[in-house]
């Protein structure tokens, strides 16, 4: 019969792993590990700090979208991968963000220097599931980058991807610059206009 410091582990581990290795303060705490027992496994290497309040499993296997579950913790799964984090994520441009970006609700106040926030609402159709963290889709995403700072050359390229890769059509393309701004649709049909020009 396991004791009470062997179903806290298991109950840490099974939480971090769905969470890609990472847990909060908080949630150990919820668990039953007072502070004074998290900094003991701290100091001991049966978990990484990560930062103040947030900590990983040591030997957790490292992939590159990890560090998204680490931000969606960050910000109390309000978060969602957004903007030019998301055109890399779904492969539609060679950018690589030196911030990640996110979009986060009206009256989220939570800063980083690591990361870069948008204030915006999304509906759930805007949303793919990756696991431990979350996504806007293809068509958000290329609404996102044209109403952004990007180069019109780097939307005309995703958008042309995008079709190209069957991740996305002309028809939803349209409909979305319908339901946005002047600027965003501007530049989308720009894009559009490009793809059936080449």
């Amino acid at each position: 019969m396991p004791g009470p410091s062997q179903d806290l582990r298991r109950q840490i581990q099974e939480l971090a792993f769905h969470q890609a290795g990472y847990f909060t303060a908080a949630q150990a705490r919820e668990i039953g590990y007072t502070y004074q027992a998290q900094k003991h496994h701290a100091d001991h290497g049966n978990w990484v700090r990560v930062e103040r309040g947030l900590f990983r499993l040591p030997g957790w296997p490292s992939h590159p979208e990890d560090a998204y579950a680490r931000w969606m913790l960050w910000s109390g799964g309000q978060a969602v991968v957004s903007h030019d984090s998301a055109l890399a994520t779904h492969g539609l441009s060679d950018i690589n963000p030196a911030r990640v970006h996110l979009t986060v609700p009206s009256g989220f106040r939570a800063t980083h220097d690591a990361v870069i926030t948008h204030t915006g609402s999304l509906r759930d159709s805007d949303v793919e599931s990756r696991g431990s963290w979350r996504l806007t889709t293809v068509e958000r995403t290329l609404t996102d980058i044209a109403g952004s700072d990007l180069s019109q050359e780097l939307i005309d390229s995703a958008v042309a991807d995008a079709l190209d890769r069957g991740m996305t059509t002309r028809r939803r393309l349209l409909r979305r610059a319908v339901d946005s701004d002047d600027r965003t649709a501007l530049r989308l049909e720009r894009a559009l206009a490009t793809r059936t020009e080449t």
